[in-house]
């Protein structure tokens, strides 16, 4: 009995939608972060009347101007009120309470981490009128002590850098020593960071995404790279950060990824190089061909809002990003002299040679492959014999082959 009354309720139009609903719901659900307060933004403030005194029991709403999602709080007895875990973006804040005209600050910007003080002076009058006042886009920053450079979305769109690594992106910090390749090829996990920041050591920092740490600390220790197209902003903080950001003594790099609004929005983009497009380097001289170079970087990003129920207020939103990389990279082209086939039986007479008599009686045969330059010495008077058959061997033959000087040399002593 129970299981055809389950059975007629899958096959319901308006049930299966129900359970599709629950499911994704479910997944989506299992790969949200959990909540950190290290990436979002704390608005302070305190609200005093015309004299200066504080006034309590104001109502405070915050308003996501992009999401359209509200937070309501009221002021404490001294005027003051708190609202942190404020995801980045544009907010709208209203302060209203009775007897005093309804107060609005609009277009107030937060970034990640930041602690941003807002205050009002409310003025005598009624609820019904209402002050409205532009956020300064230029804000001192009056209630932290920290040193940090903030990277926006349109900076990290704008900035032209080679590769589209974020290890890029971070040594534009002031205070920044990089000690990586000159290209970084961005990669979902590893990198080369060998970056410091005023002096501490490369591995005393610390790159963190939505409030979470970025080291796998339980494997391979890499970092966890995401796309530059996802990021919403980063902040670098490299001193006189607060506690929360103790992991490391040198610098924090905390990252935001985008979110969807309650609008739909799509984007894709493409990063090329190709060897045609540039200049011939040192080592490829002028005659030679270029070493064939190709790097395309592609991907797109969707955001936007979850309508379960067909609400013009939703309160789900989603984001996803993909990108796919491609690399060719061809080796340096150099001409290289190989032995004939007599050459290993020890007939040098067709050998390209270079004689040089010096005056230890020995005479130098150059000889431009095995080891590099390797010069061959024969102990004779000029000419030498130009096989080495032909050469009275009356002692064991000393080959010798040392790398650490930058002309290999390989002795071989024959005396005749």
């Amino acid at each position: 009995m129970k299981a055809n009354r389950f059975l007629r309720m899958i096959h319901g139009h308006s049930s299966w939608t129900w359970v599709l609903r629950l499911c994704g719901l479910a997944l989506l659900l299992c790969g949200l972060p959990l909540l950190a307060s290290a990436q979002e933004a704390t608005i302070i403030g305190t609200v005093t009347d015309p004299s200066g005194a504080a006034v309590p029991n104001v109502a405070i709403t915050i308003t996501d101007t992009e999401t359209g999602i509200s937070i309501h709080l009221t002021t404490d007895s001294a005027g003051q009120y708190v609202a942190p875990l404020n995801r980045i973006g544009h907010y709208n804040i209203k302060a209203e309470v009775a007897d005093f005209k309804t107060a609005e600050q609009s277009d107030i910007v937060l970034q990640v981490g930041d602690r941003r003080r807002v205050d009002f002076r409310l003025q005598v009058g009624t609820t019904t009128q209402e002050v409205m006042v532009q956020a300064n886009p230029i804000v001192v920053q009056s209630d932290s002590n920290d040193i940090s450079t903030v990277l926006t979305g349109k900076q990290i769109l704008s900035l032209q850098e080679n590769g589209q690594s974020l290890y890029n992106l971070v040594t534009l910090v002031p205070g920044a020593s990089a000690d990586n390749a000159d290209i970084q090829i961005p990669t979902s996990m590893g990198g080369d960071d060998s970056i410091s920041f005023n002096g501490q050591r490369i591995a005393h920092q610390l790159f963190m995404i939505d409030g979470g740490e970025a080291d796998d600390r339980g494997g391979s220790g890499s970092i966890v790279m995401p796309s530059e197209q996802a990021l919403s902003e980063l902040r670098v903080m490299t001193s006189n950060y607060s506690a929360e950001y103790g992991g490391e003594s040198g610098a924090t790099t905390t990252m935001v990824v985008k979110s969807g609004t309650n609008q739909l929005h799509a984007s894709a983009w493409w990063f090329g190089r190709n060897d045609d497009f540039d200049a011939r380097n040192f080592f490829n001289v002028s005659g030679t061909p270029v070493s064939e170079y190709r790097y395309n970087l592609w991907g797109f990003n969707v955001g936007g809002p979850v309508e379960f129920h067909h609400s013009s207020n939703p309160r789900t939103f989603f984001f996803y990003n993909m990108e796919w990389r491609r690399q060719v990279s061809g080796g340096g082209i150099f001409g290289r002299t190989v032995p004939l086939s007599d050459d290993y039986g020890g007939n040098l007479s067709d050998f390209p040679t270079n004689l040089l008599n010096t005056n230890s009686g020995f005479t130098q045969l150059q000889a431009p492959y095995a080891c590099r330059s390797l010069p061959l010495l024969f102990q004779s008077s000029p000419p030498p014999a130009r096989r080495l058959a032909d050469a009275r061997v009356a002692s064991p033959t000393r080959l010798s082959c040392s790398r650490s000087s930058t002309t290999a040399r390989q002795t071989l002593s024959i005396p005749l």
